[in-house]
């Protein structure tokens, strides 16, 4: 490769074969420590009837079990925090004193965990994989980015240590301060990016001219860094947004510190692509989100759950983590950028997924073909439960905002047109409900997908 895609000069100069050797090696060394100062993992090991000597490729690492979800890594918190007085979980594997910078999760569906847990060592390495990949947006020494996420303690902060690392200064507000508090911020900090999640994106774009008197075209921005929830993923989203900020709109993400991805500079999506193959397997280990058997991510097109494990970190490595994340995994040289090696599109989260008279639906889709019917619709929407997912009794519900041009007389037209279109793509014939433009309520952090009728009952 010509192009500097990786953040270690050697895998540059590495055929995807060598890289994959590369990352084997790391795997033993990393699986030999997590055995040796984890009680949590030597158990997973052991019921699991392997050791870590067993797991010499990616693809004995494929065979393992699922060693963590969501809830084993709470339990695992509480354990430690009632046996030793931290709330790192039985899995930390550096002594608690060596801990550097902790990051918990958002806690949106749960109780917060600390999978951000780094040693001074870990944040070195980590944090300038986190920069390099956002190099890839064009972001360097003297750019100034407004970041407006959740911060304190939260995972998105982390990514705070890599824009330092590349020279950029990183305006960092908290998005509970509010979107009149940003905006003013960008009017005095005339920055050259923003990062923030799509929809607060799309927000801004209402909201700007009724704040500060201008469009966000006006900001002059570099570029746009989303993350958090699926957006420029959908066609329909990314052709908005760059068009109405005059500048290209990036997805970047890196689950549980692992999975370091982000899309290239180009017309179309492409997917988030693997940018540090010598951080984690994320995207060489997948499963069947329903069965949980291992499903071939060498093969192009491969749908299933991501499963982490670190290959270089001290504190708190993730090992066969299954963090509910559903993608499509494309092996081929990416079309837009050269890039050779794995590229992954978001298709939803595990714990999103639907079941609608034995069809599994992922919100993502649903959206992804509503937003097609732009400008008719603004593109927001919300699916209506009356009952805990993943289970609908059909029809699903939905509720969409219209555009403003229509009147009332179009609207069943319309709902015939989308409801149709569902059916063909993704088999689903949906209740439509068409509300005001303007009238769902917009986050400044993740904007809900769900209307979770249920809970008010």
């Amino acid at each position: 490769m010509s192009r500097q895609f990786y953040m270690m000069p050697q895998l540059n100069r590495m055929s995807q074969e060598e890289i994959r050797h590369y990352q084997e090696e790391k795997l033993r060394r990393q699986l030999k420590y997590c055995y040796e100062r984890s009680e949590f993992y030597r158990a997973k090991f052991d019921n699991a009837g392997a050791r870590p000597e067993d797991i010499k490729t990616i693809e004995d690492l494929r065979r393992l079990p699922v060693f963590m979800v969501k809830d084993d890594e709470r339990r695992s918190a509480q354990e430690s925090l009632e046996r030793f007085g931290h709330p790192f979980g039985m899995h930390l594997c550096a002594p608690v004193e060596d801990l550097y910078l902790t990051g918990t999760t958002s806690g949106t569906t749960g109780i917060p965990t600390f999978s951000y847990t780094f040693t001074e060592k870990d944040i070195n390495f980590i944090g300038r994989q986190l920069g390099h990949r956002i190099s890839w947006a064009g972001v360097g020494k003297g750019d100034r980015v407004v970041f407006f996420f959740a911060l304190g303690i939260y995972a998105t902060t982390m990514t705070l240590w890599g824009l330092r690392g590349l020279g950029a200064l990183p305006i960092d507000i908290d998005a509970r301060a509010g979107t009149d508090l940003l905006l003013q911020f960008i009017e005095l900090t005339r920055p050259t990016y923003l990062a923030c999640t799509p929809s607060l994106a799309e927000f801004l774009i209402e909201k700007a001219p009724k704040t500060v008197g201008k469009q966000v075209r006006e900001f002059n921005l570099k570029g746009l860094l989303t993350t958090g929830e699926i957006g420029i993923a959908i066609p329909e989203i990314k052709k908005k947004l760059e068009a109405q900020y005059g500048c290209r709109a990036f997805d970047y993400w890196s689950p549980c510190g692992n999975c370091m991805g982000i899309s290239c500079d180009s017309e179309e999506y492409h997917g988030l692509h693997a940018t540090a193959p010598d951080v984690c397997t994320s995207y060489d280990d997948l499963i069947d989100p329903i069965t949980k058997e291992p499903v071939n991510s060498d093969l192009d097109g491969a749908v299933g759950e991501m499963v982490h494990t670190s290959l270089e970190r001290e504190a708190c490595p993730a090992v066969k983590y299954a963090y509910g994340d559903v993608v499509q995994i494309f092996t081929k040289e990416c079309p837009g950028c050269g890039f050779r090696g794995k590229r992954a599109k978001l298709i939803g989260r595990a714990d999103d997924m639907l079941i609608v008279k034995g069809v599994n639906v992922y919100p993502a889709a649903i959206k992804d073909i509503v937003t097609g019917f732009i400008p008719d619709v603004t593109g927001e929407m919300r699916i209506v439960l009356d009952s805990p997912p993943p289970r609908v009794i059909p029809p699903i519900k939905l509720k969409i905002e219209h555009g403003k041009h229509l009147g009332q007389h179009e609207l069943e037209g319309l709902g015939e047109r989308i409801a149709s279109e569902l059916h063909s793509k993704i088999k689903i014939r949906p209740s439509i409900r068409f509300v005001p433009p303007g009238s769902l309520p917009r986050e400044t952090r993740k904007t809900p997908v769900f209307e979770k009728q249920y809970e008010l009952k």
